[in-house]
């Protein structure tokens, strides 16, 4: 299966998308672009440690290879990238583990 998502990181303004395949319906390959340079870094960690299997990825036992390859990459002001948690639901998608659904985050400030 190939999920794909198109991701708009926020203020940035730095937009990514990837596909995700799998064909076993548990290992899975990404292709990802991005305008940010920190994601294109990320993009070829992910691409040199090879095919993920998503089902170790959202075992309660283990850390999750990919979101700990982004947490290694996106330091700084980029620690609470959206990209990430985007990259991690196409993997669920692809592997057959989620439906596709939009996930949305709204953020606006209020006065006190």
């Amino acid at each position: 299966m190939i999920a794909k998502v198109e991701i708009s990181a926020g203020v940035c303004g730095f937009s990514t998308t990837a596909r995700v395949e799998s064909d076993d319906d548990q290992l899975v390959a990404f292709r990802i672009k991005s305008d940010c340079e920190k994601i294109n870094a990320l993009a070829a960690r992910i691409a040199d440690s090879g095919a993920l299997d998503a089902y170790a990825e959202i075992s309660a036992r283990d850390q999750s290879r990919l979101l700990a390859l982004a947490q290694e990459q996106l330091s700084g002001c980029c620690a609470a990238c959206a990209v990430p948690i985007g990259l991690f639901k196409a993997m669920q998608v692809a592997a057959g583990l989620a439906l596709p659904r939009e996930v949305v985050i709204r953020l606006e400030k209020e006065q006190a």
